[in-house]
């Protein structure tokens, strides 16, 4: 019995690794807490419905998947329940407390220009846990010695010869992936536009006045770009924060992403006491 539980465990954690090879989500159920049920029982469900692992009882693998399900669309990174919350039929395990947790590889994000706002955004982010890819057309704005401290060695740094091609390469299959195009100009922003919308990404946002992003989309527009993808796009990006400075800026455009990803309201957290 022991060998068979320790094969379970090992494909869950085999799983977990293709899940994130794939750029797949999945959630993990644990058995943290049970009189009747092995502590530590692993649970994984894809959202395809596929799974692997077992928590102890078929009635309560089901009813985890069904809420694990439910709970990888509330965006939360993790969540523990009583049995008795989400399967009122299982009085016999009601008290037993399971651990969702999403897996999914870290949040992606991809800065099109190195400018001060581009290099603010991308210290940011790398800061507060994003994956993060720097294009630039220009070499010297994305020397590694300019992003030399421990919070930024693990950004990629890409001298683009195409902008087009650098950011399609960079997004990928576009799953959790955010895209801020904060280029220098019209052609530049076209270019990155066109290959993020090919990519199709989580997110896009592109800077500039509403006159300088209506002529990008206007343009596009005519290329025979979809109307509905274009709608999508967050342009001028960031949310309004009064924001004046580069950094500020940068706060602006990564708190519309974070918004964006956890699906948040952007409303201020004291509204309630006005309502």
């Amino acid at each position: 019995m022991a060998v068979n539980k320790t094969q379970t465990d090992t494909s869950v954690s085999d799983y977990i690794r293709i899940v994130l090879e794939k750029g797949l989500t999945a959630v993990l159920v644990t058995v943290i807490e049970s009189r009747d049920l092995k502590t530590g029982a692993k649970l994984l469900a894809k959202q395809s419905g596929e799974t692997i692992g077992d928590l102890g009882d078929p009635s309560l693998n089901d009813a985890a998947v069904r809420e694990g399900l439910r709970f990888l669309l509330r965006r939360d990174d993790a969540r523990s329940a009583r049995v008795s919350e989400f399967a009122t039929d299982l009085a016999s395990l009601s008290d037993s407390i399971v651990l969702f947790e999403r897996i999914e590889r870290e949040p992606r994000l991809v800065v099109a220009g190195a400018g001060h706002v581009g290099a603010s955004l991308t210290r940011l982010a790398a800061l507060v846990g994003y994956r993060v890819t720097l294009i630039d057309d220009r070499a010297e704005f994305v020397a590694p010695e300019l992003f030399a401290s421990p919070a930024e060695r693990d950004i990629s740094l890409v001298a683009a010869e195409s902008w087009f091609e650098a950011l399609r390469n960079a997004v990928g299959n576009g799953r959790a992936v955010s895209v801020a195009i904060v280029t220098r100009g019209h052609k530049q922003d076209e270019d990155c536009l066109r290959a993020a919308l090919s990519a199709k990404p989580d997110y896009i946002g592109m800077i500039g006045s509403k006159r300088r992003t209506n002529i990008v989309l206007d343009k596009l527009r005519e290329e025979g770009f979809d109307q509905e993808q274009l709608k999508k796009v967050r342009a001028p990006i960031g949310l309004d924060i009064g924001a004046v400075s580069p950094e500020e800026v940068a706060l602006a455009i990564l708190a519309e992403i974070v918004c964006e990803r956890r699906g948040g309201s952007s409303a201020p957290l004291s509204a309630w006491r006005r309502s």
